[in-house]
């Protein structure tokens, strides 16, 4: 096996991306929620069988999980892994490729879909490092597995994958690597040792009260009045019972209650996200949420105790201080000053980690930008980032192609072949 750099080995390595820019913008304009995966799933599956490079594909992991293999000799096996699903949102950025997609969603209602997080770069983007890795397969050996993850933005597709049995179907990694696109200057690369993603927790708590005639407020017991008041208090949870040299977030995202303005309604449904960094300060944050709900309805004379259920759950992500090293050591010597070895642990939060702690291996996440860096160097000039930058999760995010996809490719790239050409 050749000595030869992998920045050099890349540079003289390359795919036609014209190509995969026209496939991403298909996935972009073709979104699909959470556990309906199915056309971006079968999509990606067809286009690792036109490669004809030698991938085994499985399909149908875990609801609409895919997994291609390319043995190729002795050596580390690598997973590489993208998320596949899309958010509710209605878009807005009016690209000529945008979603006018509306999905019915797993309450039963219609609602606008939007990749608003960057799920179709992140498969577009592995689906092009896989037909290049497969190019470049005289100067690696071992086996590399491209993982297709459904059902990540509600926290419960890799877990599905491995109670499917993925492991039974592929062989089981020396390493996961991921990555996400991010709100960042496009072609900026980003990670850090040790905890580099947040502990998530969100619940959907219902409150009980007793409904009526909007003119007769003292015949009931008025859920709206008990919800603001859970929602008011819930904020003084980390303003004055989290240490400040802590981090927590607790965000309320839904309040839904009655359906016209002269009814009472009977009940008030309140949907509240956590972020950690800490176990402690988890269950602190945790059980001060139970504390204030059932505080509140006591005190509004509610008629029956709250029911808080859990919806979702994050685990917190860990990048392995050794194979992390070994990441970045790669970075740095390909993406030089745009590589940053040392960003803060994100508040966001990922389950891909799954796919490694499960067995007992180790993993390592990064971040890339996707946003147009004339756009960010102006925004970032006056100062106004927070406010004309849209964000992950927003109506108008949306990342500039490249140098965005060309990023992706290399850093998938870069991090299998960091571990699949050691002598």
């Amino acid at each position: 096996m050749s000595n030869q750099s992998l920045s050099s080995l890349l540079a003289a390595s390359t795919v036609d991306l014209d190509s995969y820019e026209t496939l991403y913008k298909h996935f972009h304009a073709h979104p699909e929620l959470s556990l309906q995966e199915a056309e971006t799933a079968s999509r990606a599956a067809s286009h690792l069988e036109s490669l004809h490079a030698g991938y085994e594909i499985h399909t149908s992991i875990g609801g609409h999980g895919l997994a291609g293999v390319l043995r190729n000799g002795t050596g580390k096996t690598i997973l590489l892994r993208a998320d596949m699903d899309a958010l509710p949102v209605q878009e807005d950025t009016g690209l000529d490729y945008a979603s006018k997609v509306t999905m019915r969603d797993n309450d039963d209602l219609i609602k606008p879909v939007m990749h608003a997080c960057g799920h179709d770069m992140h498969v577009t983007a592995l689906l092009a490092a896989a037909e290049r890795l497969a190019k470049m397969r005289g100067s690696w050996s071992g086996t590399l597995i491209v993982l297709f993850q459904p059902n990540e933005e509600r926290a419960g597709g890799a877990q599905a994958m491995v109670d499917d049995g993925l492991y039974s179907k592929v062989p089981v990694p020396d390493i996961v690597l991921g990555q996400h696109v991010m709100a960042m200057r496009a072609g900026s690369v980003l990670s850090k040792l040790g905890n580099i993603l947040s502990e998530a927790d969100s619940f959907k708590i219902t409150l009980f009260g007793r409904g009526g005639h909007g003119s007769m407020p003292h015949r009931t017991v008025d859920p709206v009045i008990m919800a603001a008041s859970v929602v008011m208090k819930l904020q003084t949870i980390v303003s004055r019972e989290v240490p400040p040299d802590q981090f927590a977030v607790v965000t309320v995202g839904s309040l839904q209650a009655g359906h016209t303005e002269n009814i009472i309604s009977d009940k008030a449904v309140v949907r509240v996200n956590v972020r950690t960094q800490n176990h402690g300060v988890r269950n602190q944050v945790l059980a001060a949420i139970r504390r204030v709900v059932n505080g509140e309805c006591e005190a509004s004379g509610a008629t029956k105790e709250p029911l808080i259920e859990e919806t979702t759950k994050f685990p917190l992500s860990v990048n392995d201080v050794a194979v992390s090293k070994s990441v970045h050591r790669s970075f740095e010597d390909f993406f030089g000053d745009r590589f940053d070895p040392n960003t803060a642990c994100w508040t966001a939060s990922e389950d891909y980690s799954i796919l490694g702690s499960s067995q007992g291996k180790p993993c390592c996440f990064w971040f890339f930008g996707g946003v147009d860096e004339n756009t960010w160097d102006e925004a970032e000039e006056k100062g106004r980032l927070h406010e004309d930058i849209s964000v992950n999760h927003s109506p108008f995010f949306a990342p500039v192609i490249q140098p965005t996809l060309r990023t992706g490719v290399d850093t998938l790239c870069l991090a299998a072949l960091t571990f699949l050409r050691e002598l």
